[in-house]
């Protein structure tokens, strides 16, 4: 049994980007634990039911969106915590919101987080939880978003605060291979559902930063059968995200695939630069792309 850490910045981004993976390491009888960097304070409510505590006095949702995630977990089997939760605290941090919101200027706005006080306090945790791999954002933080950008850098910063009897065997950054995305766009047009009013991409319409050209991405997890798994998970986080079968949206009504595939970049724990490309060492994935993140744990 092998020991992963996957480091988010919010509830919900955890099983977004990550949930095939968890599911998949979970079946295979691995340990799976996830760290979330804030609560999501900011985040824009679905449900007309629950739209009162978008915005409210006292940040309701984000102690709302703190049981939907322990619900998650639970549903995955795996375990999860909350940076600086504990001693009477919710969390340390509170959630930025997107870029160019007057919430980035909160005093415990996690985008203003003093970057050694942070750091610290990750690389405590994975002195506590001492995981075998560990996963985060690419630089660009998925798709841009500041507190996700800093989820990276803390994370990144906090793995060299450790030392090498201290510091994971295998470190991990969130990519989707640029062929994936186009499979899936031309997937949505077939499958999405079309009596909920929701848009599907459209050819044209630009890719996150995330989305590189397929020889940046060096493994993957390929699991289909993981699908109900992920998306009973996402189910829990109603609050953001509506789902129906293998096809789900935010806020902004835009569908997504629940593909059944992640993909990642292996980087150098020390520094966070990406390794050398493996040789197609990979059981049932795609030629060039290694399957599943744990394998040998030699550096």
């Amino acid at each position: 049994m092998l020991r992963l850490l996957f480091v988010h910045a919010h509830p919900d981004d955890e099983t977004l980007t990550c949930g095939t993976t968890m599911a998949h390491h979970v079946a295979a009888g691995d340990e799976v634990h996830v760290l979330t960097c804030t609560l999501g304070e900011e985040g824009e409510v679905v449900p007309a039911e629950l739209a009162p505590l978008e915005g409210a006095a006292g940040d309701p949702l984000g102690a709302w969106r703190r049981e939907e995630l322990r619900e998650a977990m639970r549903r995955l089997g795996a375990s999860h915590a909350v940076l600086g939760e504990g001693a009477g605290a919710s969390s340390r941090y509170r959630d930025s919101g997107m870029e160019g919101m007057p919430s980035a200027h909160h005093p415990r706005a996690f985008v203003r987080a003093d970057l050694v006080e942070a750091a610290g306090l990750v690389a405590g945790h994975l002195r506590a939880v001492r995981p075998d791999v560990v996963v985060t954002y690419d630089p660009h933080g998925g798709y841009g978003h500041p507190d996700h950008v800093q989820t990276h850098r803390v994370t990144t910063a906090a793995l060299t605060r450790l030392d090498a009897s201290e510091r994971p065997a295998r470190a991990f950054q969130i990519l989707t291979p640029r062929s994936w995305a186009v499979e899936d766009r031309s997937w949505l047009g077939d499958h999405a559902p079309r009596d909920v009013g929701w848009r599907v991409p459209a050819d044209d319409d630009p890719y996150p930063p995330s989305v590189v050209d397929d020889d940046l991405v060096s493994h993957v997890v390929v699991d289909e059968g993981q699908v109900r798994a992920q998306a009973h998970a996402l189910a829990a986080h109603r609050t953001q995200v509506t789902v129906r079968g293998d096809v789900y949206a935010l806020s902004n009504d835009l569908a997504v695939r629940l593909s059944g595939r992640e993909a990642y970049v292996r980087v150098d724990p020390r520094s966070g630069t990406p390794l050398p490309r493996p040789a197609a060492r990979h059981t049932g994935g795609v030629p060039g792309w290694e399957q599943g993140l744990v394998g040998d744990t030699g550096a």
